[in-house]
């Protein structure tokens, strides 16, 4: 058995003859009378009282603790005490990630996790727990799928940490029957040319160059809104992506692009004049924003793109003044209501302009693994799952590459 009891009403004590006796002690009568205690993997001793008459009791309980330590289902008994908000709050404060990072996990888990099972206690987490909260979250509006997939990878990644910390004996986020949300299998449409041309003409002249940029160099939105005049290599043909502007709890902060992975990009001539001409009329604006968090260490850029105020392009703002009515113009939404509102246009956002530039990219030949790069993503793992229905048909180049050979094969005297 692992560890041992000790009976806090007598202790042995030895006799006038020599002989160990039992003797009472000071808490005779008093409060539970069997601590059973026993050394956890930790190296900290563990241990629970039981009421006089419960000894079998508690050798029961530390056996069970020993046949759960042999079979690797060991959890500290402290489990059933902490809930997972208290656990979740130590694992943030514990992490190495960028704060940034920290408080986009910290704002996900109090928005959907912790009124769903934040006051349950971390030892007692089963399948059918997680279950809830998938069924919550996609009961929840303007919850979609792609954002509950994220807060689920956060639950599980706290739940992980709980197993190695013993607190749980293995994660109910991986059990058969919790399905993580679904993504719809919406395949990406790009953009023509016409359609990206109509919508950069319906725009102010200030903000067309960010066309050329994002359909140019696939650059995201708040890639876009950084871009400075450091971007722009001295040889003219390269952009260097090295900052967004990005939202934190409502605050912009400068941060890193997605990924944390600064990146050069092939600079196109015809993006590149555009850019001239747009600094001739609209000169940089050197903006100061706290970088990765609001209560970050405050950094200047002299930006390219500005709001007519002069400041930086808030992305609320720019979406719904200057893009959506460019998008209806372009007729690639409805034009606005009577309240002078339009619909929701997720498919049309400047992500779009991304999506245009690596069908360009794909259609003319490059590789996935420089797409990938160019685009910023974790991997041409990535790319692949996004775009490879966009991919040229290789048939064609099959057939060329062998008719190639072969023909020059009948010129000798044998034939192919």
């Amino acid at each position: 058995m692992a560890g041992h009891i000790q009976d806090r009403w007598y202790k042995v004590s030895t006799g006038p003859n020599g002989k160990a006796v039992k003797v009472k002690t000071d808490r005779h009568g008093s409060g539970l009378r069997y601590r059973a205690r026993y050394v956890g993997p930790d190296g900290s001793e563990k241990s629970k009282s039981f009421p006089d008459g419960k000894k079998r009791l508690a050798e029961k309980w530390l056996s069970a603790i020993e046949t759960d330590m042999t079979r690797g289902q060991y959890t500290d008994p402290k489990s059933v005490r902490i809930t997972f908000r208290e656990y979740a709050e130590k694992w943030l404060d514990s992490k190495t990630s960028s704060p940034m990072t920290r408080k986009e996990l910290g704002r996900r888990l109090r928005l959907h996790a912790y009124p769903v099972i934040g006051s349950r206690p971390v030892g007692t987490f089963r399948p059918e727990h997680i279950r809830g909260l998938l069924a919550a979250l996609e009961a929840k509006p303007g919850v979609s799928a792609a954002y509950a997939r994220n807060i689920f990878a956060d639950v599980q990644s706290v739940l992980s940490a709980a197993v190695d910390d013993s607190l749980l004996s293995r994660n109910p986020c991986s059990a058969r029957t919790v399905r993580r949300p679904r993504l719809d299998a919406h395949p990406v449409i790009p953009w023509t040319l016409a359609q990206v041309l109509a919508v950069r003409t319906a725009l102010l002249e200030r903000y067309r160059p960010m066309v050329d940029v994002g359909a140019g160099c696939g650059l995201r939105q708040g890639e876009v809104f950084g871009l400075a005049e450091d971007a722009i290599d001295t040889d003219g043909r390269t952009l260097h992506v090295v900052r967004q502007i990005k939202h934190v709890e409502g605050h912009p902060v400068f941060a890193l692009p997605k990924g944390g992975k600064k990146r050069d990009v092939p600079l196109p001539d015809s993006v590149a004049e555009a850019l001239r001409a747009h600094r001739d009329v609209c000169k940089p604006v050197e903006i100061t924003l706290p970088w990765g968090v609001p209560e970050g260490p405050k950094v200047s850029a002299r930006l390219l793109f500005t709001a007519e105020q002069g400041g930086m392009v808030w992305r609320s703002n720019f979406n719904g003044k200057e893009w959506k009515p460019a998008l209806a113009a372009a007729g690639l939404i409805p034009d606005a209501g009577e309240d002078g509102k339009y619909d929701s246009a997720r498919e049309h956002g400047m992500h779009a302009l991304r999506h245009f530039y690596a069908s360009a990219l794909l259609d003319a030949g490059e590789n996935i693994k420089a797409v990938s790069e160019y685009m910023g993503h974790a991997d041409p793992g990535m790319t692949l799952r996004v775009y490879a229905h966009l991919m040229p048909d290789s048939r064609e180049r099959a057939r060329r590459a062998i008719d190639s050979v072969f023909r020059y094969g009948l010129e000798g005297a044998d034939g192919p």
